[in-house]
């Protein structure tokens, strides 16, 4: 998912525009892209909160083991919850 910046790309998901005759939205598109808000201010706050773990922050390894060590940071945001 990803803001109207990504236009043309077909592997993003983007909100509905507006038509260039300046009309409205229907409805129906109205509440997708509300959904779609939601859904992306949930992810750019994780990753705002994961960013404040130094091990992320200050992240120099191979890039394919980022996808470990964000589960690992997951895992332990979730333990110090629980706690």
């Amino acid at each position: 998912m990803a803001d109207g910046a990504y236009r043309g790309n077909p592997e993003v998901i983007i909100p509905y525009r507006k038509p260039a005759d300046g009309s409205d939205l229907p409805p129906w598109k109205e509440d997708l892209n509300a959904q779609h808000r939601t859904i992306r201010a949930r992810v750019e706050h994780t990753l705002a909160r994961m960013k404040n773990w130094k091990i992320l922050r200050d992240y120099r390894r191979a890039a394919h083991t980022l996808a470990d060590a964000a589960s690992g940071i997951a895992n332990l945001h979730n333990i110090t919850l629980a706690s």
